[in-house]
């Protein structure tokens, strides 16, 4: 069974902080390294960072220094600490494998979960 569940958005003002949370399934996040995603109305969706099986991470430049990526292979859940939030930080944010479940062979179609919505806002 395939499964990404991800939970902790909500609405935030600029320089607030967030923490989100990834339920994977075995599936995807055994073996894996796991991203988490956004995409903003209008855009497409982008990698802002991804851990390693071994915890080593990665982000885009736009988000080092203020996000945290980190993973739970006991619990299959990846996790992002958001501080400093900026209004461009506002879009939906996904997990997945990176590469993402179907570039992985682990499912045929596109697969993605609900994602959380992150509103960054005054």
């Amino acid at each position: 069974q395939v499964y990404l569940g991800e939970s902790g958005g909500g609405l935030v003002q600029p320089g607030g902080s967030l923490r989100l949370s990834c339920a994977a399934s075995p599936s995807i996040f055994s073996g894996n390294a796991m991203g988490w995603y956004r995409q903003a109305p209008g855009k497409e969706r982008t990698l802002v960072a991804s851990v390693s099986t071994d915890g080593t991470p990665k982000y885009t430049d736009s988000v080092k220094g203020r996000f945290t990526i980190s993973r739970d292979n006991t619990k299959y859940t990846v996790y992002l600490q958001l501080i400093d939030l900026r209004p461009e930080d506002a879009a939906v944010y996904y997990c997945n494998g990176d590469p993402p479940a179907q570039d992985l062979g682990i499912t045929l179609d596109d697969y993605w979960g609900q994602g959380t919505q992150v509103t960054v806002s005054s």
